[in-house]
Protein backbone atom coordinates (compact mmCIF):
# COMPACT_ATOMS: atom_id res chain seq x y z
CA UNK A 1 0.00 0.00 0.00
CA UNK A 2 2.55 2.21 0.86
CA UNK A 3 4.62 1.38 -2.60
CA UNK A 4 1.76 1.90 -4.39
CA UNK A 5 0.97 5.56 -3.22
CA UNK A 6 5.05 6.12 -2.80
CA UNK A 7 4.46 5.55 -7.18
CA UNK A 8 1.77 8.25 -7.71
CA UNK A 9 2.87 10.66 -10.10
CA UNK A 10 2.65 14.26 -8.71
CA UNK A 11 -0.33 16.22 -8.74
CA UNK A 12 -0.02 18.84 -11.31
CA UNK A 13 -0.62 22.85 -9.90
CA UNK A 14 -0.51 24.65 -13.32
CA UNK A 15 -4.23 24.56 -13.86
CA UNK A 16 -5.03 25.42 -10.79
CA UNK A 17 -2.83 28.80 -10.92
CA UNK A 18 -3.30 29.46 -14.01
CA UNK A 19 -7.45 29.24 -13.24
CA UNK A 20 -6.42 31.60 -10.25
CA UNK A 21 -4.82 34.09 -12.49
CA UNK A 22 -7.49 34.38 -14.77
CA UNK A 23 -9.20 35.09 -11.65
CA UNK A 24 -7.08 38.01 -10.73
CA UNK A 25 -6.84 39.73 -13.90
CA UNK A 26 -10.55 39.53 -14.02
CA UNK A 27 -10.92 41.29 -10.79
CA UNK A 28 -8.23 44.05 -11.65
CA UNK A 29 -10.49 44.79 -15.19
CA UNK A 30 -13.37 45.21 -13.48
CA UNK A 31 -11.73 47.57 -10.77
CA UNK A 32 -10.20 49.30 -13.43
CA UNK A 33 -13.06 49.65 -15.24
CA UNK A 34 -14.97 50.85 -12.66
CA UNK A 35 -12.77 53.39 -11.24
CA UNK A 36 -12.33 54.94 -14.91
CA UNK A 37 -16.24 55.28 -14.90
CA UNK A 38 -17.01 56.46 -10.96
CA UNK A 39 -13.61 58.83 -10.87
CA UNK A 40 -15.20 61.74 -13.32
CA UNK A 41 -17.98 61.53 -11.29
CA UNK A 42 -15.98 62.01 -8.64
CA UNK A 43 -14.18 64.63 -9.47
CA UNK A 44 -17.71 66.67 -10.53
CA UNK A 45 -18.62 66.22 -7.19
CA UNK A 46 -15.79 67.28 -5.05
CA UNK A 47 -15.43 70.51 -7.65
CA UNK A 48 -19.11 70.95 -7.15
CA UNK A 49 -18.70 71.42 -3.25
CA UNK A 50 -15.53 73.17 -3.58
CA UNK A 51 -15.21 77.30 -3.33
CA UNK A 52 -14.91 79.27 -5.79
CA UNK A 53 -11.47 80.46 -4.70
CA UNK A 54 -10.38 77.10 -4.41
CA UNK A 55 -11.15 76.08 -7.57
CA UNK A 56 -9.27 79.31 -9.26
CA UNK A 57 -6.21 77.77 -7.84
CA UNK A 58 -3.40 76.36 -9.66
CA UNK A 59 -2.45 73.53 -9.25
CA UNK A 60 -5.73 72.33 -7.85
CA UNK A 61 -5.88 69.59 -4.88
CA UNK A 62 -7.72 66.50 -5.38
CA UNK A 63 -9.88 66.58 -2.39
CA UNK A 64 -10.89 69.98 -1.65
CA UNK A 65 -9.88 71.88 1.80
CA UNK A 66 -12.83 73.17 2.74
CA UNK A 67 -16.37 71.49 1.46
CA UNK A 68 -19.20 73.97 0.86
CA UNK A 69 -21.92 73.89 -0.53
CA UNK A 70 -22.79 77.36 -1.70
CA UNK A 71 -21.62 76.61 -5.39
CA UNK A 72 -24.53 74.10 -5.66
CA UNK A 73 -27.29 76.50 -4.14
CA UNK A 74 -25.95 79.44 -6.17
CA UNK A 75 -26.32 77.22 -9.26
CA UNK A 76 -30.38 75.95 -7.93
CA UNK A 77 -31.16 79.75 -7.48
CA UNK A 78 -29.79 80.76 -10.74
CA UNK A 79 -32.82 81.92 -12.93
CA UNK A 80 -34.54 79.19 -14.31
CA UNK A 81 -32.72 76.18 -13.11
CA UNK A 82 -35.41 74.72 -10.95
CA UNK A 83 -38.17 75.38 -13.74
CA UNK A 84 -35.66 73.94 -16.39
CA UNK A 85 -35.05 70.92 -13.59
CA UNK A 86 -38.92 69.93 -13.05
CA UNK A 87 -39.14 70.18 -17.06
CA UNK A 88 -36.39 67.29 -17.37
CA UNK A 89 -37.91 65.22 -14.71
CA UNK A 90 -41.64 65.60 -16.80
CA UNK A 91 -39.92 64.79 -20.06
CA UNK A 92 -37.90 61.79 -18.52
CA UNK A 93 -41.16 60.23 -16.82
CA UNK A 94 -43.34 60.96 -19.89
CA UNK A 95 -40.93 59.24 -22.01
CA UNK A 96 -40.38 56.02 -20.45
CA UNK A 97 -44.20 55.47 -19.71
CA UNK A 98 -44.44 56.54 -23.41
CA UNK A 99 -41.85 54.32 -24.95
CA UNK A 100 -43.09 51.09 -22.82
CA UNK A 101 -46.92 51.53 -23.30
CA UNK A 102 -46.29 51.70 -27.25
CA UNK A 103 -42.73 49.58 -27.33
CA UNK A 104 -43.35 46.76 -24.74
CA UNK A 105 -45.79 45.52 -26.69
CA UNK A 106 -43.91 45.94 -29.90
CA UNK A 107 -41.08 43.83 -28.32
CA UNK A 108 -44.33 41.35 -27.75
CA UNK A 109 -45.04 40.73 -30.98
CA UNK A 110 -41.39 40.66 -31.92
CA UNK A 111 -40.46 37.76 -29.22
CA UNK A 112 -43.82 35.82 -30.30
CA UNK A 113 -44.87 36.15 -33.59
CA UNK A 114 -43.40 35.02 -36.81
CA UNK A 115 -44.20 37.97 -39.77
CA UNK A 116 -42.62 38.30 -43.17
CA UNK A 117 -40.23 41.36 -42.48
CA UNK A 118 -39.52 40.65 -39.15
CA UNK A 119 -35.61 41.20 -39.22
CA UNK A 120 -35.86 44.03 -41.99
CA UNK A 121 -37.55 45.92 -39.28
CA UNK A 122 -35.66 45.65 -36.81
CA UNK A 123 -32.92 46.51 -38.25
CA UNK A 124 -35.36 49.22 -39.90
CA UNK A 125 -35.90 50.40 -36.49
CA UNK A 126 -32.49 50.74 -35.39
CA UNK A 127 -31.52 53.63 -38.44
CA UNK A 128 -33.96 55.65 -36.49
CA UNK A 129 -30.93 56.25 -34.25
CA UNK A 130 -28.31 55.90 -37.19
CA UNK A 131 -29.46 59.71 -38.14
CA UNK A 132 -27.82 62.70 -35.75
CA UNK A 133 -30.12 64.78 -34.02
CA UNK A 134 -28.71 67.56 -35.23
CA UNK A 135 -30.29 66.68 -38.96
CA UNK A 136 -33.61 65.82 -37.15
CA UNK A 137 -33.86 69.14 -34.99
CA UNK A 138 -34.48 71.51 -37.95
CA UNK A 139 -37.62 69.14 -39.51
CA UNK A 140 -38.50 68.50 -36.33
CA UNK A 141 -38.48 72.28 -35.35
CA UNK A 142 -40.90 73.23 -38.44
CA UNK A 143 -43.45 70.41 -37.53
CA UNK A 144 -43.78 71.52 -34.08
CA UNK A 145 -44.24 75.02 -35.33
CA UNK A 146 -47.19 74.45 -37.65
CA UNK A 147 -48.81 71.85 -34.65
CA UNK A 148 -48.59 74.80 -32.30
CA UNK A 149 -46.44 72.24 -30.06
CA UNK A 150 -43.17 74.01 -30.32
CA UNK A 151 -41.37 75.31 -27.22
CA UNK A 152 -43.80 72.40 -24.96
CA UNK A 153 -42.69 69.41 -22.30
CA UNK A 154 -44.90 67.50 -24.88
CA UNK A 155 -42.44 68.01 -27.97
CA UNK A 156 -39.39 67.37 -26.38
CA UNK A 157 -41.21 64.01 -24.90
CA UNK A 158 -41.92 62.96 -28.62
CA UNK A 159 -38.64 63.30 -29.73
CA UNK A 160 -36.86 61.52 -26.91
CA UNK A 161 -39.52 58.74 -27.48
CA UNK A 162 -38.54 58.08 -30.85
CA UNK A 163 -34.84 58.22 -30.12
CA UNK A 164 -35.89 55.14 -27.09
CA UNK A 165 -38.59 53.36 -28.74
CA UNK A 166 -35.52 51.15 -31.11
CA UNK A 167 -33.63 49.76 -27.87
CA UNK A 168 -37.14 49.69 -26.07
CA UNK A 169 -38.82 47.42 -28.68
CA UNK A 170 -35.37 45.46 -29.19
CA UNK A 171 -34.73 45.05 -25.17
CA UNK A 172 -38.72 44.23 -24.13
CA UNK A 173 -38.29 41.56 -26.81
CA UNK A 174 -35.29 40.05 -25.62
CA UNK A 175 -36.86 39.70 -22.53
CA UNK A 176 -40.11 38.07 -23.98
CA UNK A 177 -38.39 35.73 -25.80
CA UNK A 178 -37.40 34.03 -22.52
CA UNK A 179 -40.56 33.83 -20.98
CA UNK A 180 -41.77 30.41 -21.16
CA UNK A 181 -44.65 30.06 -23.92
CA UNK A 182 -45.98 27.30 -21.74
CA UNK A 183 -47.09 29.48 -18.78
CA UNK A 184 -48.96 31.34 -21.39
CA UNK A 185 -50.37 28.66 -22.78
CA UNK A 186 -51.43 27.16 -19.49
CA UNK A 187 -53.22 30.71 -18.56
CA UNK A 188 -54.90 30.32 -21.55
CA UNK A 189 -56.42 27.02 -20.60
CA UNK A 190 -57.34 28.11 -17.10
CA UNK A 191 -60.14 30.87 -19.05
CA UNK A 192 -57.39 33.95 -19.67
CA UNK A 193 -57.96 36.09 -22.44
CA UNK A 194 -54.55 37.10 -24.68
CA UNK A 195 -54.65 40.28 -23.10
CA UNK A 196 -55.29 38.91 -19.46
CA UNK A 197 -52.12 36.56 -19.72
CA UNK A 198 -50.21 39.17 -21.25
CA UNK A 199 -51.13 41.18 -18.12
CA UNK A 200 -50.71 38.79 -15.48
CA UNK A 201 -48.01 36.32 -16.79
CA UNK A 202 -45.99 37.66 -18.64
CA UNK A 203 -45.78 41.28 -17.58
CA UNK A 204 -44.71 40.24 -14.12
CA UNK A 205 -42.15 38.04 -15.11
CA UNK A 206 -40.58 40.77 -17.57
CA UNK A 207 -40.23 43.56 -15.06
CA UNK A 208 -36.64 43.44 -14.72
CA UNK A 209 -36.54 43.86 -18.72
CA UNK A 210 -38.57 46.56 -18.17
CA UNK A 211 -36.73 48.33 -15.64
CA UNK A 212 -33.85 48.06 -17.85
CA UNK A 213 -35.75 49.55 -20.52
CA UNK A 214 -36.51 52.26 -18.30
CA UNK A 215 -32.92 53.34 -16.95
CA UNK A 216 -31.59 53.35 -20.40
CA UNK A 217 -35.03 55.64 -21.53
CA UNK A 218 -34.66 58.02 -18.93
CA UNK A 219 -31.17 58.20 -18.63
CA UNK A 220 -31.21 59.10 -22.19
CA UNK A 221 -34.17 61.89 -22.19
CA UNK A 222 -32.38 63.15 -19.08
CA UNK A 223 -28.85 63.67 -20.76
CA UNK A 224 -29.93 64.84 -24.64
CA UNK A 225 -29.11 68.30 -24.97
CA UNK A 226 -29.16 69.34 -28.84
CA UNK A 227 -32.70 68.60 -29.11
CA UNK A 228 -33.98 69.83 -26.83
CA UNK A 229 -32.07 73.05 -26.89
CA UNK A 230 -33.47 73.37 -30.52
CA UNK A 231 -37.01 72.60 -29.95
CA UNK A 232 -37.54 74.63 -26.57
CA UNK A 233 -37.00 78.18 -25.54
CA UNK A 234 -38.75 79.48 -22.64
CA UNK A 235 -39.70 75.59 -21.40
CA UNK A 236 -35.92 74.09 -21.99
CA UNK A 237 -34.85 70.94 -20.23
CA UNK A 238 -31.90 71.45 -17.25
CA UNK A 239 -29.32 70.13 -20.10
CA UNK A 240 -30.29 72.76 -22.25
CA UNK A 241 -30.48 75.33 -19.56
CA UNK A 242 -26.56 74.62 -18.57
CA UNK A 243 -25.68 74.37 -22.66
CA UNK A 244 -27.19 77.94 -22.95
CA UNK A 245 -25.68 79.18 -19.81
CA UNK A 246 -22.16 77.95 -20.29
CA UNK A 247 -20.45 80.93 -22.54
CA UNK A 248 -21.28 83.35 -19.68
CA UNK A 249 -21.14 81.34 -16.05
CA UNK A 250 -18.12 80.95 -13.67
CA UNK A 251 -16.44 77.86 -13.69
CA UNK A 252 -18.02 76.96 -10.53
CA UNK A 253 -21.43 77.42 -11.82
CA UNK A 254 -20.25 74.54 -14.99
CA UNK A 255 -18.96 71.86 -12.12
CA UNK A 256 -22.36 72.39 -9.64
CA UNK A 257 -23.89 72.20 -13.40
CA UNK A 258 -22.36 69.16 -14.88
CA UNK A 259 -23.31 67.22 -10.71
CA UNK A 260 -26.71 68.33 -10.73
CA UNK A 261 -27.11 67.01 -14.54
CA UNK A 262 -25.45 63.62 -12.98
CA UNK A 263 -27.08 63.36 -9.70
CA UNK A 264 -30.66 62.60 -10.76
CA UNK A 265 -30.00 59.73 -13.57
CA UNK A 266 -27.99 58.08 -10.51
CA UNK A 267 -30.35 58.18 -8.30
CA UNK A 268 -32.87 56.66 -10.38
CA UNK A 269 -30.50 54.21 -11.35
CA UNK A 270 -30.10 53.55 -8.00
CA UNK A 271 -34.28 53.04 -7.57
CA UNK A 272 -34.25 50.17 -10.08
CA UNK A 273 -31.05 48.62 -9.18
CA UNK A 274 -32.78 45.65 -7.40
CA UNK A 275 -34.64 44.85 -10.75
CA UNK A 276 -31.58 45.21 -12.58
CA UNK A 277 -29.82 42.69 -10.35
CA UNK A 278 -32.90 40.45 -10.37
CA UNK A 279 -32.36 40.33 -14.60
CA UNK A 280 -28.62 39.40 -14.08
CA UNK A 281 -29.16 37.05 -11.48
CA UNK A 282 -27.86 38.45 -8.45
CA UNK A 283 -29.83 39.32 -5.20
CA UNK A 284 -32.49 41.38 -4.70
CA UNK A 285 -31.37 42.59 -1.53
Amino acid sequence: MTATLEKLPPVDLAPLRRRRTRRVLVQVACIAVSVFMVLPIVLIAFAALSTPDELAEFPKSFVPSEWTTATLRGFITSTGVLPAFGNSLLTGLYTVVLSLLIGAPGGYALARYAFLGRDTYQVFMLMVRALPIVVLSVPLATIFLRADMYDTVAAVTLVHTALAMPTTVLITASIFVAVPTDLEEAARVFGCTRAETFRRVVLPLAVPGLAASSVFTFVLSWNEVLGASVLTIAHRTLPAQVLVALADSPQSYRFAGGFALVLPALLFILLMRRYLLSMWGGSRG
